[in-house]
């Protein structure tokens, strides 16, 4: 009976305060927090009471805080939303570079490979005495390298015309070389 006594008092006692809210908010639908300088009706019958005029300039000085606050965070996000368009725009021009580098690095890796297969066609092209010649002048790794790419029976025609010492030597660099590969 107690309980069911209070829910009813609450609901007589809510409703003209939900009603006197409605109706300030009815100025301005768009912005709750707004702050009114002199609300109808707010102080009719109180202004005798220093407690309730205490009251209502501190609520006008909350509610006028919370406008600045509103409006500075409508500053904040217009500030955000700025920033995050110029990052879009910086990020979609840094991948548009990173494109142009990447198809002109392809471009140049590309171009090596060629010269390289030229290189090699080249020495397959030779007589094995006239390679052996000029790869024993090579620095022996490139040497390695270029052995490693001729046709097999050419690389081997190649090492037989090189002196013993040098063949080992090109030998164990293409070893090395093809472990390291792996």
């Amino acid at each position: 009976m107690r309980n069911r006594m209070l829910s009813i008092l609450a609901l007589v006692f809510s409703l003209p305060a939900v009603g006197l809210i409605w109706e300030f908010q009815s100025y301005r639908l768009t912005d709750p927090f707004a702050a009114f300088a002199e609300p109808a009706g707010l102080m009719r019958g109180c202004t005798d009471i220093p407690e309730a005029v205490a009251l209502a300039d501190t609520l006008q000085t909350r509610a006028l805080r919370i406008e600045r606050y509103m409006e500075s965070l409508d500053a904040k996000k217009a500030e955000i939303a700025k920033a995050e368009a110029a990052l879009r725009e910086r990020v979609a021009e840094l991948k548009s570079q990173k494109a142009g580098l990447q198809s002109g690095r392809d471009g140049a890796t590309q171009a090596v490979r060629n010269d390289i297969d030229r290189l090699i066609a080249l020495y397959d092209q030779m007589k094995p005495a006239e390679a052996a010649a000029i790869l024993t002048n090579l620095p022996s790794d490139f040497a390695a390298e270029i052995l490693m790419r001729v046709n097999p029976e050419t690389g081997a025609r190649i090492i037989a015309a090189v002196e013993p010492r040098q063949a080992a030597l090109l030998t164990a660099e293409m070893g090395a070389r093809s472990v390291r590969k792996r």
